[in-house]
């Protein structure tokens, strides 16, 4: 199946700066080490692999989920094979000991590359999985930079999101507040960042449960008001391992926005979607109608849909890469755009913020009342709103 004729695109977004910086990437490439957080997971895979195939002298994987990475070496070993240089995965997570361990063992990187992060808005409808949004995305990302910066790394990137700027959900304030404490950091160690769209197909995301809802006989659902913009999993790892490599001290790459890369309803994918599948769609009423079409009617070119306006705490009818009052350069690359170290941050805020968090921690009670007006005196013009509905209330 065609990514890009699904997501209304016939060329890839990168490849004219790529083309241009091609041989200065090979070279730094090949010549270094890379430590992958979060590398089993749909971006991680993707910047792994843009690594691997430039041969590096070291690369070392790391990730909580074994089957993930497991699936990983296989596509590696069956897409590039092998390389001269020293190549490992781990199965582990950021936050243990025992991680902590691997990294004392070892630890000696030029470039260390942080994918991991809960990335769904869905986590932050209860204060547990809320709070270990905030260990994942915040303070394994502080832990991680401490860590390389005690072993003489060259250079930190951890990725953002596109809802970072103007954030409307936690997940994005906690990527907002992220970026905080990496701006705090970059005295220290070199830092730069990405944000960017959603990734078409990666694990978890709407688009991939068209797949499974295919596989398993399913209607089709989807939010017919809500626009995003999408990148393909080659184009994530692309742009993190740009901004990686070129990336100034406090950067944040984004992809430039040109006919090639426009907003579109993720209802509008789903038709497309099952037009390449040789299926029509068929718009159901209801959910109840979504459910029972496949067992009542016996026409097979048509397949059950449900496309409503979406009511869920979080959502954002668009999303943006930058900030009003963000700093750019975009004449450096032809199609990704740089935030200049723009981001303000108050070191005695960010304190503040680790001790309370840290309170509610200790104390083991806390609510996500209590999280959201931390959050809120973090981000004063942050956009969050409680609806009350969430997404796994709906099919």
């Amino acid at each position: 199946m065609d990514v890009l004729s699904l997501i209304g695109r016939s060329e890839p977004l990168f490849q004219r700066d790529l083309t241009l910086v091609n041989d200065e990437l090979e070279k730094i490439v090949s010549n270094s080490s890379f430590l992958v957080l979060g590398g089993a997971g749909s971006i991680g895979q993707a910047v792994t692999k843009e690594i691997f195939k430039r041969k590096p002298k070291k690369i070392h994987v790391v990730d909580i989920s074994e089957n993930n990475m497991v699936e990983l070496v296989r596509d590696i070993r069956s897409s590039f094979g092998y390389i001269e240089g020293d190549f490992q995965t781990f199965a582990l997570d950021i936050g243990s000991v025992e991680y902590d361990a691997f990294i004392e063992a070892d630890g000696y990187y030029d470039y260390v590359l942080n994918l991991s992060a809960l990335k769904h808005v869905r986590s932050e409808k209860d204060p547990f999985t809320l709070m270990r949004m905030i260990d994942v995305n915040i303070f394994n990302t502080v832990k991680t930079i401490d860590q390389s910066i005690s072993k003489g790394v060259k250079k930190y990137f951890c990725v953002s999101t596109d809802k970072a700027a103007n954030p409307a959900n936690m997940m994005g304030a906690s990527k907002r507040i992220m970026e905080m404490f990496l701006m705090r950091k970059r005295q220290e160690i070199s830092i730069s960042t990405a944000r960017f769209a959603n990734v078409a197909f990666s694990d978890g995301s709407l688009l991939h449960g068209f797949n499974q809802r295919i596989q398993k006989k399913q209607p089709i659902v989807a939010p017919s008001d809500i626009k995003r913009y999408f990148v393909t999993p080659q184009e994530s790892g692309e742009l993190c391992l740009m901004s990686c490599i070129f990336g100034d001290k406090g950067d944040i790459f984004f992809p430039k926005l040109s006919e090639s890369l426009h907003l579109t309803t993720f209802a509008k994918i789903a038709v497309k979607y099952l037009n390449e599948m040789g299926l029509d769609p068929y718009e159901c009423n209801s959910e109840d109608e979504a459910r029972g079409y496949l067992r009542h009617v016996s026409d097979e070119k048509k397949w059950p849909c449900y496309f409503t306006k979406s009511d869920t705490t979080g959502e954002k009818d668009f999303e943006e890469f930058y900030t009003a009052s963000e700093v750019l350069d975009v004449k450096r690359f032809s199609d990704i755009g740089i935030v200049k170290s723009g981001l303000d941050y108050n070191v005695d805020l960010l304190k503040y913020f680790e001790s309370e968090i840290y309170k509610m921690k200790e104390c083991k009670r806390w609510t996500k009342e209590s999280i959201v007006s931390l959050f809120f005196e973090m981000i004063p013009d942050f956009q969050y709103k409680e609806t009350g509905k969430y997404l796994d209330g709906k099919m």
